[in-house]
């Protein structure tokens, strides 16, 4: 079965990650991209997580992971290895009905870590609902080399133009063609 996309707004939402190994690292750098609100817990933190950590000013336990560290969180990311850790926190997580994803554990998730692309307010999710991870990295590298280098710009001119002209028909229109001329030109 294929994953729905969706964009979360993690504003004010509070995310755990359990794990201080490698792949702990590169979850925690992808959901820096959106949110701060992160907590981490591991026995075991890496140099990267600990230094990415402080810098960043996240809330670290370095302990291991009690039943009940969920409580509190929205959203609860495992990079652990061990498997049956993994779905004891899936279970856990549906009593307090908090979002879950284990790692390279289709069966222990609620949802995955697609590949993206992030250039100011432009984000470009790619998945192939775990069946090649590999192939996701390639279309990103594919689409990154298509994507105009002002993009940022042009999305903050539209949102200034969004916020600020009367909605109806004729603003619909005449961001249409806006957002079809900037295209066009680039595509050239």
């Amino acid at each position: 079965m294929s994953y729905f996309p969706a964009f979360l707004n993690l504003e004010d939402k509070r995310v755990l990650l359990v794990g201080g190994g490698v792949v702990a690292y590169t979850k925690l750098s992808h959901l820096l991209d959106f949110t701060s609100n992160i907590s981490i817990i591991s026995l075991d933190l890496s140099s990267e997580i600990r230094a990415l950590s402080k810098k960043k000013n996240l809330h670290v336990m370095q302990r291991a992971y009690s039943k009940g560290d969920i409580a509190n969180f929205d959203i609860v990311i495992v990079a652990v290895d061990n498997i049956s850790l993994q779905a004891e926190i899936f279970e856990e997580s549906k009593r307090y009905n908090c979002l879950c994803s284990c790692v390279d554990s289709t069966k222990y998730t609620h949802f995955i870590f697609g590949s993206y692309i992030k250039k100011d307010d432009l984000t470009i999710a790619i998945s192939t609902s775990g069946s090649s991870p590999a192939l996701a990295k390639q279309l990103k590298k594919y689409f990154l080399k298509l994507i105009p280098s002002d993009i940022g710009i042009f999305l903050q001119e539209m949102k200034i133009l969004r916020e600020t002209l009367p909605k109806g028909k004729e603003r619909m229109q005449m961001l249409q063609r806006r957002a079809e001329d900037y295209m066009k030109k680039w595509s050239n």
